[in-house]
């Protein structure tokens, strides 16, 4: 009995440890980080800071995490403003997924098979694309300067997207705008400007005021310099002129003492004076006798001079002179020999210059009088027979000039009434008429008969070496 009590309570225990632990795996809890998204049987519920039982085989679960979700926003092309400048915008945005139900469970349908990576990528294109729209429609100095507004713009056109996909934006931050063209580094250029204007203004009205203050300061110096200066130059006077009058006394007293003595002195200066030029006019006197020795003496060397040289002058300029003047009659004579020699040589030269021209015409003129001797000889032999071929191969010419206006007629229209003589056959008979009339022509142009000049052809009688001979005389029996 005793050991089947141990035994059932053995049972009993083992019966409820393996429940216990069967319960154990059946109980699944989530933490406050995520969401437990359990389906089954009983539909999909969310479970979300406390656990549930979840039966095997007709229920399962899987976790959704509820963290925040921080990943940077950076389109890599570049994004265009208002005024149509290209910029690159970087921020920061967090996201999460929102605590009620209903977005836990949209939540879990769009991306709970999703890795993160995956998810991040898609909320990125989103973030993305909302970023690109607001840039647009701003411009770069409302991006550089107003970055919040920018963000409360993102999160409020976001909103309606992120909420579909049981998403909120918790924030959104702008960590970096530049562009490539540098307007943003020059868009502060003309606050600096303004700020640095200020600042040297500040600076000349702070200088001016020195300036003013300063002037002031000199100006009650130099007041109190000047008074100062007044009564030194008060005192000053006052002793120079005490000063001045004892001066003056001293020296009417030495001006008196000085003219005593002046005229003690002009007396010794005097006696001294006469006795002085008595002597100078007795060294005078002996001097002017020496020079007047010495003036002598240079006359007569002046003198002697002066006639050596006009010897020396006479024998140099006639001596150069007369060497001129045999150079010259020596190079007139050559210069004489040399025009006559040129002036033979020219006149041989020209005379058989002319002489050589004179042959030349000469041989030309006898030439040309025989070529022409040779042309009236031919024409004497000019038979009957050489003048009517001459003449019949000149035929065609004068036909051919007959009917050259024809050729500048550009279209003929033939109006036909009917008979024989009309149309083209008209035109050719026409030719034919005026080639006729060309012997006729002839004969009263040359006064001549072209049958008669015809019928004496054959009586014509050849040479011996082929040539036309004499012309035998046809008696008319007229």
């Amino acid at each position: 009995m005793t050991n089947t009590i141990i035994v059932i309570v053995g049972l009993s225990l083992l019966a409820f440890i393996i429940l216990t632990g069967m319960l154990a795996r059946m109980f699944r809890k989530a933490g406050p980080n995520e969401a437990l998204i359990v389906y089954g049987f009983r539909g999909p519920r969310v479970i979300k800071g406390h656990g549930t039982i979840i039966f095997p085989m007709v229920e399962n679960c899987r976790e959704l995490s509820l963290e925040l979700m921080s990943f940077d926003v950076a389109p890599q092309q570049d994004l265009y403003t208002k005024q149509g400048v290209a910029v690159t915008v970087e921020a920061v945005a967090q996201i999460k997924v929102r605590s009620d139900q209903e977005s836990i469970l949209t939540a879990a349908e769009q991306f709970l098979t999703k890795t993160p990576q995956q998810r991040e990528g898609l909320i990125r294109l989103v973030m993305e694309g909302h970023l690109r729209g607001i840039i647009g429609q701003l411009t770069v100095e409302q991006i550089v300067k107003e970055p919040e507004m920018v963000a409360d713009r993102m999160r409020g056109t976001c909103a309606d997207d992120m909420s579909k996909m049981g998403l909120e934006v918790v924030s959104f931050t702008i960590k970096e705008v530049r562009d490539k063209n540098e307007y943003i580094t020059n868009m502060g250029r003309p606050d600096i400007v303004r700020i640095k204007r200020d600042a040297e203004i500040a600076a000349a009205e702070a200088e001016r005021d020195t300036a003013i203050r300063r002037a002031v300061a000199s100006r009650e110096a130099a007041v109190a310099k000047a008074a100062a200066d007044q009564e030194r130059v008060i005192a000053e006077t006052a002793s120079l002129t005490k000063q001045a009058l004892a001066q003056r006394d001293l020296d009417i007293q030495k001006a008196q003492f000085a003219e005593q003595s002046r005229k003690q002195q002009a007396q010794a200066d005097k006696s001294y004076e006469l006795q002085t030029n008595i002597t100078q006019q007795q060294v005078i006197a002996e001097q002017v006798k020496v020079q007047q020795v010495e003036k002598e003496q240079q006359i007569k060397v002046q003198e002697a001079e002066i006639l050596r040289h006009e010897k020396e002058l006479i024998a140099t300029v006639l001596k150069e002179a007369e060497i001129e003047r045999q150079r010259i009659e020596t190079l007139a004579g050559a210069q004489r020999v040399k025009l006559t020699t040129e002036a033979d040589g020219t006149a041989a030269a020209i005379r058989a210059q002319g002489e050589a021209e004179a042959a030349v015409i000469f041989q030309k003129g006898e030439a040309e009088a025989k070529a022409m001797n040779v042309k009236a000889q031919a024409y004497q032999e000019y038979n009957q027979a050489a003048v009517v071929d001459r003449l019949i191969t000149s035929l065609p010419e004068v036909v051919r000039a007959m009917s050259e206006p024809l050729s500048k007629v550009d279209r003929i229209t033939v109006v036909s009434t009917g008979g024989d003589a009309a149309g083209a056959n008209k035109i050719t008979g026409d030719m034919a008429k005026m080639a006729a009339q060309v012997p006729a022509l002839f004969e009263a142009l040359s006064g001549m008969d072209l049958r008669d000049l015809m019928a004496n052809i054959t009586s014509i009688r050849p040479r011996g070496n082929g040539s036309a001979g004499a012309v035998i005389p046809v008696v008319d029996a007229k």
